[in-house]
């Protein structure tokens, strides 16, 4: 694909928003069926033993018709389907587009000539297409044979073999009683009134550039480019299947080659209307979305009283729940209350008794001494209380107690082994109720430096709000460069070669060795001081994550990030909500974006979008290919590079040469996208003298014209001696062949 088409990058930033859903979207054609064709009987009853059957036959289509017709009276691809229905007990034979009439006809259909090629290589199956074409046009073959000439056209340099056992069906299976082939674009040009030009066809599976002088081609010069109408859907299909790896429909060739046909366009500056190609500003125009059959998940709609029933239901579910977790909540409370009575109840037995029998009731009640028993006495109270007011609601503001530590001021002398243990528990205790007081007065001074920065920084926002914006601007680029930096280490991190790896690695290997590389002192010694400084530390983090910061501090980057702008976004009117980087980074904005579905939003759950083809950069490229066959890996000039090669080197010295120049000829089913004369015209104005007149013009139908150019050869009576009868086949073999004007000739 093209390569400005995969960069990922912002939009400018003054685009507007997703364009609203395009007026206009295409559909793909249907399998090409045309129905039943029924026997035309006039054309025969018409014709005579001198009138010809006259066969275009091509790779993309076969017609045939006869020689005062004009135009030909049947048009049909070159496929065959067989195969035999066993309930029918019957064998069916499709031919032409009736094989897309029937499912299983489709499946087993074969073509004439090799995918990509108009050498005919299923003989079989022509065979079958010739028998449609006779039968189709009424032909009487009661006698055993066709009783008629035929004039075929076949492709320039035709094998010889392709040759023969074509003129071995048409006279030892047919009967015919002559024959004639010629070229199917000089057919064209000399229907169009060519005489001295050069002729430029491009057809279904090549394009062919032929010079001719006084109605003589030189085929002897004529060059071939293996790039056609075929290449062209197949290349298309290529970039579709790299665009859209996921997409749920089937493509079919057919389709493939309506969509060449019907969106794709010749540029006349490729790279330059390439590299703007997926721009914002009209790409709504450029963009042209292609909509395949799909089957819409089916939403069941509830009427309103079925969805108030439900919200009732609901609502009846969330008070079970409610009235199920209150009494939980009440059974909760209840034993903890039995639990408080019972210690407090304990306490007051404790009080009477003697200090081994204290001990003992303790231990028996999983304590170690009162004051664990005390403790627990006041968390049951608690979470008695908080019970209490949370049912209730009526929540009353708890009041700090202040610890107290009684035995921190005795000395150790007066504290028997009990109360020493006690001691130190207080002692801890003590630590850490200083601790969060500490703790809380750091947090209160730094709410007041916040304060205090947010008040100055307030005021000087008020006094020169362009300097605190400008300020905050270099702060937000700063930020945004750390991010980015981050990001490409990471990226390198991926390369095995990268220097960031490769430190990693030196690192990993010097921790692993025996003998590891010392880090020495200041004054020269050699001692390992490694740990002695925090940053030693790093190595590890180095080592784990590759580079120098946590996911923490990246977290506290974007953050800040994020605040800056909403100050910018709040306080500073040039900044916008398309100035963040969250907009400016963002996915449905970018060129990949662009490139997949458009200027549009899209939404993945949708079936009708995720049916959708956008064609954009492949409406220039696929017909670019016939100029710079490169672009799809074809390793042969262009017809630019072929023309000039033909006009300014082998015709150098040929006297007719400023006439050829006057007379390019453009025919075939491949020439027909729109720009591809002016673009010809252009390109060849730029590489030929200034003061050198050129004209280029295309055939008043660029398909149809070579089979009316050799309906109009076989009509003329001086072109029957150019048959080869059924005696001089017999005589000199099939590889035989009569030169002429419009033919290939005996240097082949």
């Amino acid at each position: 694909m093209a390569p400005s088409a995969t960069a990922d990058i912002a939009a400018p930033s003054g685009r507007s928003s997703p364009k609203p859903p395009p007026a206009k979207i295409w559909s793909v054609s249907e399998p090409p069926f045309e129905g039943f064709k029924p026997i035309d009987t006039e054309g025969y009853a018409r014709s005579n033993r001198e009138t010809a059957i006259v066969i275009d036959n091509g790779s993309s289509a076969v017609r045939a018709g006869w020689s005062f017709d004009a135009n030909p009276r049947l048009s049909l691809r070159p496929l065959v389907a067989k195969y035999r229905d066993r309930k029918l007990a019957r064998t069916f034979t499709f031919v032409g587009s009736d094989v897309f009439s029937d499912g299983t006809a489709r499946g087993q259909s074969k073509n004439a000539y090799e995918p990509g090629s108009n050498i005919v290589n299923n003989w079989d199956v022509m065979e079958g297409v010739l028998d449609y074409c006779f039968i189709k046009l009424g032909v009487d073959g009661k006698n055993g044979s066709i009783d008629r000439p035929i004039v075929m056209t076949e492709p320039v340099a035709n094998l010889g073999y392709t040759r023969k056992t074509m003129s071995e069906i048409l006279f030892e299976c047919y009967g015919a009683p002559s024959v004639a082939y010629g070229i199917d674009s000089l057919f064209s040009y000399a229907h169009n009134g060519g005489k001295t030009g050069l002729v430029v066809s491009s057809s279904y599976t090549s394009t062919h550039l032929i010079p001719v002088v006084n109605h003589k081609p030189l085929l002897s010069q004529s060059t071939r480019l293996n790039w056609g109408r075929f290449q062209c859907a197949e290349y298309l299909l290529k970039l579709l299947r790299l665009k859209y790896p996921s997409f749920p429909g089937k493509i079919s060739d057919p389709q493939a080659e309506d969509l060449v046909r019907e969106h794709c366009y010749v540029s006349q500056n490729y790279e330059e209307e390439l590299s703007k190609y997926l721009e914002w500003t009209g790409l709504e125009d450029r963009d042209r979305i292609v909509q395949f059959p799909y089957v819409e998940q089916v939403v069941v709609q509830k009427t309103e009283e079925e969805l108030a029933a439900a919200a009732e239901k609901r609502k009846e579910s969330g008070r079970r729940l409610q009235a199920q977790a209150a009494k939980m909540r009440l059974e909760k409370l209840k034993r903890k209350e039995e639990e408080y009575e019972y210690y407090q109840q304990l306490q007051v037995q404790l009080q009477d008794q003697t200090k081994k029998e204290v001990k003992r009731i303790l231990e028996s009640n999983d304590f170690d001494d009162e004051g664990q028993l005390e403790k627990k006495v006041r968390e049951l109270e608690k979470s008695i209380r908080k019970a209490r007011n949370k049912d209730v609601g009526d929540i009353e503001e708890e009041v700090q107690e202040v610890p107290t530590f009684p035995l921190l001021d005795r000395p150790d002398e007066e504290l028997d082994e009990e109360e020493l243990k006690q001691k130190r528990q207080q002692r801890l205790m003590k630590s850490n109720y200083e601790a969060r007081l500490r703790a809380k007065a750091e947090k209160e001074r730094e709410r007041a430096r916040l304060a205090e920065e947010q008040r100055l920084d307030d005021e000087r926002r008020e006094a020169d709000l362009e300097g605190w914006s400008e300020e905050r601007r270099e702060a937000r680029l700063a930020i945004i460069q750390k991010m980015k930096d981050r990001e490409r280490l990471k990226a390198e991190l991926g390369n095995r070669k990268s220097l960031a790896n490769q430190m990693r690695m030196k690192s990993i290997a010097n921790l692993a060795s025996d003998a590891p590389t010392k880090k020495r002192r200041r004054g020269g010694g050699d001692d390992d001081t490694f740990g002695a400084d925090d940053a030693d530390w790093g190595v590890y983090r180095t080592i784990a994550t590759g580079e120098q910061s946590d996911d923490e501090e990246e977290e506290d980057l974007g953050k800040v990030l994020k605040d800056i702008e909403a100050q910018l976004l709040k306080h500073d009117p040039t900044f916008t909500e398309e100035s963040t980087r969250e907009a400016q980074t963002d996915w449905t904005k970018s060129l990949l974006h662009a490139f997949l579905h458009g200027p549009y939003p899209f939404d993945p759950e949708s079936q009708k979008e995720a049916h959708q083809l956008h064609l954009n950069v492949e409406r220039i490229r696929v017909p670019e290919v016939v100029f710079q066959p490169t672009i799809a890996g074809l390793d042969q000039a262009g017809i630019i590079e072929i023309a000039s090669t033909i006009l300014t080197e082998r015709l150098a010295d040929n006297p007719h040469r400023d006439d050829v120049f006057k007379d390019i000829f453009l025919s075939g089913g491949n020439t027909l996208f729109q720009g591809f004369e002016e673009r010809l015209a252009t390109e060849l104005r730029a590489v030929l003298p200034a003061e050198q007149g050129l004209v280029v013009r295309r055939a008043d139908d660029a398909i149809l014209d070579a089979w009316r150019g050799a309906a109009k050869w076989a009509s003329k009576r001086e072109n029957r001696t150019n048959f080869i009868t059924r005696a001089e086949f017999t005589e000199k073999g099939g590889d035989y062949i009569k030169e002429h004007n419009a033919g290939n000739g005996m240097s082949f």
